[in-house]
């Protein structure tokens, strides 16, 4: 068993001093607190259990910056779409697993030990399936076990262009599955998968998935499996939504899917006052990026009045244009404190610190959404990140401030080491393996952009 030891730890109750954790078999096997260090112990001053990246494009890390420049006066999501279906023209399985092993070796230096890939890019060039269905599922498995990342993986349903079974464009050739082959792809998949990841489905959208289509792939699930799709992501989708079937994309949801649990609505960015207080009562996680939502110009998603319901939530990625765990919380608070012009707004009395009410909020949003546990308890994965005590951002720190400090004040490199299943896969701040990592990562995408 592989001993480590801490000076303070964030366990299920908060902060404890003097944890030693034994690690077996990919998971934790003992817990003390109150501990004194034993001969052999690797010691570390401060732990954290890695947090869950709900929603990730991997392939779009290598499109990153090459969709800021003003090329029209009503530039918005749609637009930057257009951009995305060039990049992804000519991606092979071998593109798709470079690129996205290089995003998940950075989250994991962010503190994520976990990543939910929202997986829609199926077919070959031409549109076709590959032979093994899940050929490019098959590359993001790689890619994962590459940079050690825990993996749910969500194969992704697309069917249509827009409301009402619309037809697809041409860009979107890549993606599309009928009911029969999105079931074989799913089955495919799940023969790539390692024995600790999960899997899950994904209907893209309302605007990609018909009624019916939805009623079909969701027993593909399981009793248990998760279910993220995204909506509400623009105005101009709600709208769209509304002019459909009379209601708003969420509001539908609600009605005719029995959002439980199981599901994380990705993005949830414009909710009505009926539509917060039936999402959040439904048990269902919001799967919120903060970042690539301020990129993308989308807008702000209701955090006040999401927290006051008692919503669930946890963050993602999505587009990968920067990559870190602290910058999502980051950015959800001050979001919320440009909206309203105050400061604080994530936290309360009873849970004053915005640091850890939103980390606390994420790791247990992000487990539910990913379909694993998480936490530093007994038999959970070895999923542990420590913070560089010595890190200037961290300078007078103590239990009060740890995470406020992290959060809102820290830099790259603030993160020190990752255990992922009990694996060393950061060190010193630095993935153990990014070099190689990113080497394949700047050989394909010099092939791609030259």
């Amino acid at each position: 068993m592989e001993m480590l030891w801490f000076d303070m730890a964030w366990l299920p109750g908060g902060w404890a001093r003097q944890v030693r954790i034994g690690m077996t078999g990919g998971r934790i096997a003992q817990i003390e607190t109150g501990a004194t260090p034993q001969s052999g112990d690797e010691r570390h001053a401060i732990a954290l259990p890695g947090l869950g990246n709900v929603h990730s494009h991997g392939f779009q890390r290598g499109m990153a910056g090459l969709s800021e420049r003003r090329g029209r006066p009503d530039d918005d999501f749609w637009s930057w779409r257009e951009v995305m279906y060039r990049f992804l023209d000519r991606l092979t399985p071998e593109d798709i697993a470079a690129i996205s092993a290089q995003a998940y070796a950075e989250m994991l230096e962010s503190g994520y030990t976990r990543v939910g890939e929202f997986h829609y890019l199926h077919n070959d060039p031409n549109g076709r399936r590959y032979a093994d269905p899940a050929e490019t599922a098959g590359a993001i498995v790689a890619a994962a076990g590459a940079a050690g990342i825990g993996l749910t993986l969500l194969p992704v349903f697309y069917a249509h262009g827009d409301f009402g079974g619309a037809p697809p464009s041409p860009g979107q050739r890549r993606f599309l599955s009928d009911i029969d082959g999105f079931a074989r792809l799913v089955e495919a998949s799940r023969a790539h998968l390692p024995a600790d990841a999960a899997l899950g489905i994904a209907p893209h959208s309302l605007r990609a998935v018909t009624p019916e289509e939805l009623a079909a792939i969701l027993p593909l699930a399981g009793g248990t499996g998760p279910i993220h799709i995204h909506a509400a992501e623009q105005r101009r989708e709600v709208d769209a939504c509304l002019a459909w079937s009379g209601a708003r994309p969420v509001q539908w949801l609600l009605d005719q899917a029995q959002v439980d649990a199981r599901w994380c609505l990705v993005h949830a960015t414009h909710l009505d006052a009926r539509e917060i207080a039936g999402l959040a009562a439904s048990g269902a996680a919001a799967g919120l990026c903060p970042v690539t939502e301020a990129n993308l110009g989308d807008g702000i998603f209701p955090g006040t009045a999401w927290r006051a319901a008692g919503g669930r939530f946890a963050t993602g990625t999505d587009s990968n244009i920067a990559i870190d765990a602290a910058a999502e919380l980051r950015a959800l608070e001050y979001s919320q404190r440009l909206a309203h012009r105050r400061r604080a707004l994530m936290a309360d009395e009873a849970s004053p610190s915005v640091g850890e009410t939103l980390f606390a909020a994420a790791l247990a949003g992000g487990a539910q959404a990913l379909g694993v546990e998480a936490g530093l308890t007994r038999g959970a994965p070895a999923d542990i990140v420590t913070l560089d005590a010595a890190h200037p951002a961290l300078a007078g720190a103590d239990a009060a401030t740890m995470l406020d400090r992290w959060i809102f004040a820290g830099r790259p490199g603030i993160v020190d080491t990752v255990w992922r299943g009990g694996r060393r896969r950061v060190a010193g701040g630095r993935h153990v393996d990014g070099e190689a990592i990113a080497l394949r990562y700047r050989a394909t995408l010099e092939k791609l952009l030259t």
